[in-house]
């Protein structure tokens, strides 16, 4: 959303492909085994867990003690959707959660008396193609609410909503158990 509002539709949802690259990496060390080893091994679930729920408690603060005045907004530099991209790639490759959900929901959904492989490629291709259309909306959101951002108080209550279900996401990832 944030990209849209200050780039426009057409560059945020370019610049999504950089996460769509850092989700495809993930999927395919999800197909490669990871989820068998965070399965095997409770201490390395526990860790990725711990972790992601921190990350997610991290981005809750930031968010939630971001400054919403316009001199914050005007401070953020131009950036070429390369420089977008990357920026998506790192944001998305730093996510712990995000192999969480790769390790951990995908594999559900995989028979293991048919061909692992294909079925991986076709999860991780529709979960891509959703992931896109998620993006597309968001920025769609983005510059729709582009107007309604441009009021400090409205972006504020905006980052502590947001806020508020990021803690949520992150309790509800730190009580997470194995099954």
């Amino acid at each position: 959303m944030s990209n849209a509002k200050r780039f426009g539709l057409r560059t945020a949802c370019v610049a999504g492909l950089g996460r769509l690259a850092a989700f495809a990496i993930m999927i395919t060390l999800a197909a490669a085994g990871l989820a068998i080893i965070l399965y095997a091994c409770e201490q390395i679930f526990l860790a990725v867990k711990v972790l992601g729920a921190c990350y997610l408690f991290w981005l809750t603060y930031q968010l939630w003690n971001a400054i919403p005045s316009e001199e914050a907004l005007s401070d953020v530099p131009e950036m070429s959707v390369i420089e977008l991209a990357k920026q998506e790639f790192l944001l998305a490759a730093g996510n712990p959660k995000a192999i969480l959900i790769f390790t951990a929901f995908l594999p559900q959904f995989i028979n293991p008396d048919e061909q692992v492989g294909s079925q991986f490629v076709v999860l991780g291709a529709l979960f891509l193609a959703l992931e896109w259309l998620a993006i597309a909306i968001y920025a769609c959101f983005g510059v729709y609410l582009r107007n309604w951002f441009a009021n400090s108080e409205k972006r504020q209550l905006f980052n502590r909503g947001c806020s508020c279900l990021l803690t949520s996401a992150g309790f509800g990832l730190f009580l997470a158990h194995r099954e």
